[in-house]
């Protein structure tokens, strides 16, 4: 398949990204991922690994968009840690819910 990352066409197929991939230790996640095989890679990783261009060169829209054109699995990172609505934690907000203890 024919994509642009960076400006840059790349032919790209699936068994390449895969033979690419091979032997490469995934990165911690922190945005981002793809399922190549049975790990999950972060997207900037395999950019780079695939095109050879600094990770700073390309988004990771651009190969998400490319690995999904492919039939791999892209993930985004889930909001965790979001602040709860009027900025309460849980914990906040069940106390608030339980009032103030009586005398």
């Amino acid at each position: 398949m024919r994509c642009v990352i960076a400006r840059f066409p790349f032919n790209l197929t699936t068994s390449g990204v895969l033979e690419s991939m091979k032997g490469i230790r995934p990165e911690a996640i922190t945005g981002e991922s793809v399922i190549i095989g049975r790990r999950a890679y972060p997207v900037k990783q395999v950019g780079q690994v695939i095109t050879g261009q600094d990770r700073r060169d390309f988004t990771a829209r651009e190969v998400v968009r490319a690995m999904t054109g492919l039939g791999f699995t892209c993930h985004t990172l889930p909001q965790s840690g979001a602040p709860a609505p009027h900025g309460l934690d849980p914990v906040q907000r069940a106390s608030a819910a339980l009032g103030a203890p009586s005398a």
